[in-house]
């Protein structure tokens, strides 16, 4: 099905001009320059023993120096990982304590509530209020004590396998 379109330029006389929809379009075929790459030869050349010796021997040297920092790097991780698992366990186990005390003080406050409700007099609420402040005093005096040692202990086993290792590299460097 072909169309016939006019089209007038102000210069020209209106020229038909056929358009399909199955109009194709051909590139012009252009011929690629063929480049011919120099080939150089390349003269056998003997390697003097002398440097070959020492090539081997920087080879040798540089894989035991491989093997050495990939050891330290194996070792290093390892001592990271048993450092944040302590440090993990540690934390765990300090909120927990902190959750314990906590629970501990809220009942003894409440005990406190309790008794007040029943108190008969002001002498019997200030009474018990003393005695109640007096026996939190102690309980929490010893409650922080406690948090403190558990808190010694999780920071010095977290700190012991850093310290081994530097201890152990030190003594390896120094030997």
């Amino acid at each position: 099905m072909a169309e016939t379109i006019s089209t007038t330029t102000p210069k020209a006389k209106a020229k038909p001009v056929a358009v399909t929809s199955e109009s194709t379009f051909a590139m012009p075929k252009f011929d690629m320059p063929k480049f011919e790459i120099p080939k150089f030869d390349m003269p056998n050349v003997e390697m003097p023993a002398a440097f070959r010796e020492l090539a081997e021997k920087g080879i040798a040297q540089a894989k035991d120096n491989y093997e050495k920092i990939k050891s330290a790097a194996e070792q290093a991780t390892a001592v990271l990982e048993d450092t944040y698992s302590n440090a993990t366990k540690g934390s765990s186990d300090y909120g927990l304590k902190l959750l314990e005390t906590a629970r501990a003080n809220n009942n003894a406050a409440f005990d406190l509530f309790g008794e007040l409700l029943t108190a008969k007099s002001y002498a019997e609420v200030v009474e018990k209020t003393t005695g109640y402040m007096r026996a939190q005093f102690d309980t929490m005096t010893a409650q922080a004590k406690e948090l403190t040692e558990h808190a010694q202990k999780v920071a010095s086993k977290t700190v012991e396998p850093i310290k081994e290792t530097i201890t152990t590299s030190f003594n390896k460097a120094a030997a």
